[in-house]
């Protein structure tokens, strides 16, 4: 079993309707990097998340709710608790 941990950074445009739709994810090597990789996107974004997320990558099973980061703008309901 190989427990990890990955920082990942969503970014979110405007959709059709006023819908958001995900960008693609990108990540990073540290949390530090995760939020500075967000802070920069929020400039332009209409929604970004720096998260992170542990688990077992041979399993590809990863936690059910990660951890946030850094949060900006409209984000979906899955990242409006912490």
């Amino acid at each position: 079993m190989a427990i990890e941990t990955l920082y990942v950074v969503q970014s979110f445009k405007a959709g059709a309707r006023g819908s958001l739709k995900a960008e693609q994810a990108t990540q990073s090597k540290s949390a530090e990097m995760a939020i500075r990789t967000a802070e920069r996107l929020a400039e332009h974004k209409i929604g970004v998340v720096a998260f992170s997320t542990t688990g077992d990558a041979e399993a590809g099973e990863y936690d059910d709710e990660p951890k946030i980061l850094f949060k900006f703008g409209r984000l979906p309901s899955q990242f409006s608790g912490d």
